[in-house]
């Protein structure tokens, strides 16, 4: 059974750092295009990173220059770091598996970030 399972999340204060994975299984991971999506209490979701089967990645303006995409196709897992922290990063972290061009794809229950001032 294909699934996405997110972990990593967790309280901390600002400025500080957590790294989020999100591990699949039953799909063929390499060739999905991975994302990572947040959705703060009272917000819409917003697209926070994406990364390419080719290692392509892109970032909200939000959080450029402080989050890094990365995956391990050896682990079927892709990874989301995450430092400077700051309060308006308090968001349940979901991770969405897309195949390019079919927009199919599988999402994670997220994982709750929690940044205290």
């Amino acid at each position: 059974q294909a699934q996405v399972v997110e972990s990593g999340g967790g309280v901390v204060q600002s400025g500080g750092s957590l790294r989020l994975s999100c591990t699949t299984s039953g799909i063929i991971f390499k060739i999905y295009h991975m994302r990572w999506y947040r959705q703060a209490p009272g917000k819409e979701t917003e697209l926070v990173a994406i990364i390419s089967p080719g290692l392509d990645s892109k970032y909200a303006d939000s959080v450029k220059g402080r989050f890094t995409i990365s995956r391990d196709n050896a682990k079927n897992t892709v990874y989301l770091q995450m430092n400077a922290l700051k309060p308006e990063d308090t968001a349940v972290y979901y991770c969405n598996a897309v195949l390019i061009p079919t927009n199919t794809g599988l999402w994670g229950r997220g994982t709750r970030v929690t940044v205290s001032s």
